[in-house]
């Protein structure tokens, strides 16, 4: 049995991780030691590790939690799987997209840029008027302008 300590390093996550795993659900609580200390066993940690993993990949919480309840179940079909795998593709594939775009638009910026000074620069005259961009690239992933 592991300790919470032992399995965060076993598992290369931080211990604030793993309670916040087992608060909403995708660890199930551990057994508690005389002490009151967690305990945990191979299978939490093969848990964690597939968690982490699927983190790692970009998952999102929810899909996880699909993808350890289709886990519980091994003689199930694997279509539920391979969908939640192919939306996560797409999602990747689509942030892909946005990044190249952002990339050709930064280069683009940089390539118009004399390297003079402020008053002529051409990255201070482009970020200060979107309308001067060739595309769209901006990152949905980016926190909203307030």
């Amino acid at each position: 049995m592991l300790t919470i300590g032992k399995l965060a390093g076993a598992a290369r996550v931080k211990v604030p991780t793993i309670r916040y795993y087992e608060q909403i659900g995708l660890l199930p609580q551990p057994e508690r030691s005389a002490g009151n200390q967690r305990l945990y066993d191979r299978a939490m940690l093969d848990r964690l590790a597939f968690i982490r993993h699927a983190r790692d990949l970009g998952f999102p919480i929810e899909a996880i939690r699909d993808l350890l309840s289709l886990s519980d179940g091994p003689d199930q079909p694997c279509a539920a799987a391979d969908s939640i795998a192919k939306i996560q593709l797409a999602d990747v594939e689509a942030r892909i997209a946005r990044l190249v775009a952002l990339k050709a638009e930064l280069e683009r910026m940089l390539a118009q840029c004399a390297g003079g000074c402020i008053a002529d620069c051409r990255v201070i005259e482009v970020l200060g008027d979107h309308s001067l961009c060739t595309g769209e690239h901006r990152l949905q992933d980016a926190a909203p302008v307030m």
